[in-house]
């Protein structure tokens, strides 16, 4: 004030300059606009189109979700020297915050699609008489062996099964899937045009802060993300990383194939989901203040017995449409948890590695969607049984790294002597932001 005016040299031009080729904001609006050809690419969905356009999802999706975390940490960051309040705290309320509404995504993008499936197809009253009598003959023909699906669908469910066994498992017609397909074409055109026109860049958040990313090229930049994985911490919490990859993708892929679509039907799948999203988006909210009280252990803790209960749930129940609330309790229960895991993993990240947002975040992505596509590639192979086996054992493993990284933390602020030459601990320094080894 008082007309002073701040004076920019050539270094800071250059500085600026080497942000980034696009910075967070732009990263995010531009990712968005990967995700359009794979909705564009259902309207013809052959091996040609749908790789591709996988592919492209792929490469968006890992900067997406690295400038999203990136994005929410700074603003933590801002908002905590703004308002006193500890640095841990409000990075996991901002992301509790973002992940309610990210959830809440399973909600609405649902209800369009119950919407449209349980819509009547238009043309089906002009089905010939023929057609009908003989699909109601078949149908028929196999109804006492689809008196208990629980022998065929749940944890006893293989990706052979038929349809002519299960008609349950029949794909939806095609009219109805563009339908749906040119409804999400829409919402993610106008999500790019929202962030580009309506987020500020965080350059406003972001004075006199230096991540690890910043001025750095490409190259240099995937040694740090690479250097990374040398740090104990990171490793010790790979595999729950990975874990959360891996039971999002069982309970898009298995849980409502196996279960939802095997023993109530595809059309039922969006309110299941729906369910979900809103204990989800829900437990998101809530956690950050629950931290504040109960601290983050005792949540981990909850979501861990929790899970392994769901699991061991999954591999005894037997599936059927007459237990339709047994559908919503485990799904809105799953939502639960994935909501700790979510934020406390992800804020976690924020605080074990202040200042080293870029490469510990890509890092989260990476190992997250890792599990995922593991997931994903032996789906079509496995039996659900065996992949519930695997992900009770991912579980375990990835809660006892988050255990070691807790019992150092806890030794380290207790006046405890970690062994230094093993584990160089991370240390929040208010002051300075930096991480001392």
């Amino acid at each position: 004030m008082g007309g002073s005016r701040k004076v920019y040299t050539i270094s800071d031009k250059i500085e600026q300059k080497n942000e980034g080729w696009l910075g967070v904001k732009w990263t995010i609006a531009l990712a968005f606009m990967t995700y359009i050809p794979f909705i564009m690419a259902q309207f013809y969905p052959r091996f040609f189109t749908m790789i591709p356009a996988g592919l492209a999802v792929g490469l968006g999706g890992g900067p997406l979700w690295c400038a999203k975390c990136t994005y929410l940490t700074i603003l933590s960051e801002a908002y905590s020297k703004a308002t006193g309040v500890g640095a841990d705290i409000v990075v996991t309320r901002f992301f509790g915050v973002f992940f309610l509404f990210y959830q809440f995504s399973q909600v609405w993008g649902n209800l369009i699609s119950s919407a449209v499936l349980s819509s009547p197809e238009i043309g089906a009253y002009n089905v010939t008489i023929n057609n009908a009598t003989a699909k109601f003959v078949k149908t028929l023909n196999i109804s006492e062996q689809l008196q208990d699906t629980g022998e065929i669908c749940g944890a006893n469910f293989c990706p052979s099964a038929a349809t002519e066994v299960v008609p349950n498992l029949a794909p939806p017609p095609a009219s109805k899937i563009n339908t749906i397909a040119g409804i999400y074409l829409v919402c993610m055109v106008v999500a790019s045009l929202i962030v580009t026109f309506g987020v500020d860049s965080v350059k406003r958040y972001n004075k006199d802060r230096k991540g690890s990313g910043s001025g750095m090229s490409g190259f240099k930049l995937l040694v740090v993300i690479v250097k990374q994985l040398g740090n104990p911490y990171q490793i010790l919490i790979l595999p729950i990383t990975m874990f959360i990859g891996a039971e999002q993708a069982f309970l898009a892929a298995d849980f409502t194939s196996a279960f939802v679509s095997c023993g109530w039907g595809i059309s039922n799948i969006g309110f299941v989901m729906i369910c979900f999203g809103v204990c989800n988006g829900i437990a998101a909210l809530f956690i950050g203040g629950i931290i504040k009280i109960t601290g983050r252990s005792p949540v981990i803790c909850l979501a861990l017995s929790l899970h392994v209960a769901l699991i061991v749930t999954l591999l005894v129940w037997k599936p059927s449409s007459d237990a339709k609330i047994t559908f919503f309790l485990i799904a809105g229960l799953w939502g639960f948890c994935d909501a700790i895991w979510l934020v406390q993993i992800n804020s976690l990240y924020g605080i074990l590695f202040p200042g080293k947002e870029e490469a510990s975040y890509s890092n989260f992505r990476l190992w997250e969607s890792t599990g995922s596509v593991i997931t994903y590639i032996y789906s079509p192979y496995l039996c659900i049984d065996v992949k519930l086996y695997l992900l009770l054992g991912l579980i375990i493993i990835g809660a006892s790294g988050y255990t070691v990284v807790e019992v150092i933390e806890w030794k380290g602020k207790n006046g405890g002597e970690p062994n230094k030459k093993l584990f160089k601990l991370v240390k929040n320094s208010e002051k300075s932001g930096e991480v001392a080894e």
